[in-house]
């Protein structure tokens, strides 16, 4: 079985689930309060200022929740982070993340010049290196599955965009489902990751 059809296996399997772990539900009004602190780095709608912090405005719950989740595991590194979320609760996870999936994104533009090579890329991918369509899994408007978890990439800051492809090539970054980021993104170059930054900047 070849790499593209174990993704989209995968990534439909993963679809089907119901989920175990994260089964409660969020308080949106009850996350804006315990929010206010993730405010400071993110943006009191979610909406960062600072281009290397995520955007969290309008992620789906899911993967916010599994995101602190692994912060606080260990799963996923980041020195600030696991401090932040070293004291907070499961229930509080849920109520921040239901606060923020209810905020509207702000979304940017993409660089023109990226768009002719990404965006051939984000919609088929690459047959012949087994690189899945973006699609799959992020939807053709970015927005994610958020049943499978898989979350919203378009509108994200490319600045942060960037990096996580490119820890997820060097294996900084490794908390993703059965290590498709990493199979995908290891097959790129840099101006294609680049491109694909710039292009997820604007696509809503």
């Amino acid at each position: 079985m070849n790499t593209l059809v174990r993704v989209l296996l995968s990534a439909l399997l993963i679809s089907l689930m119901e989920p175990t772990l994260l089964f409660a539900q969020g308080d949106a009004a009850a996350g804006q309060a315990k929010s206010a602190l993730c405010g400071s780095c993110h943006g009191a709608d979610g909406n960062s200022v600072i281009t290397l912090n995520p955007k969290l405005a309008g992620q789906n719950a899911k993967y916010l929740v599994k995101q602190m989740m692994d912060f606080k595991s260990g799963a996923r590194l980041g020195q600030t982070m696991v401090a932040m979320i070293a004291n907070v609760s499961e229930q509080d996870m849920q109520d921040i993340a239901a606060y923020y999936a209810s905020q509207t994104l702000s979304v940017e533009g993409a660089d023109e010049a990226s768009i002719e090579l990404a965006q051939p890329l984000y919609r088929a991918g690459i047959k012949d290196l087994s690189v899945a369509a973006c699609t799959a899994c992020h939807s053709p408007t970015g927005s994610g599955n958020s049943q499978a978890g898989f979350p919203a990439i378009g509108g994200q800051h490319a600045d942060y965009t960037l990096l996580q492809l490119k820890d997820f090539r060097s294996g900084t970054r490794a908390n993703d489902t059965s290590g498709m980021m990493q199979t995908i993104v290891e097959r790129l170059t840099d101006k294609e990751l680049e491109a694909m930054a710039s292009y997820l900047s604007g696509l809503n």
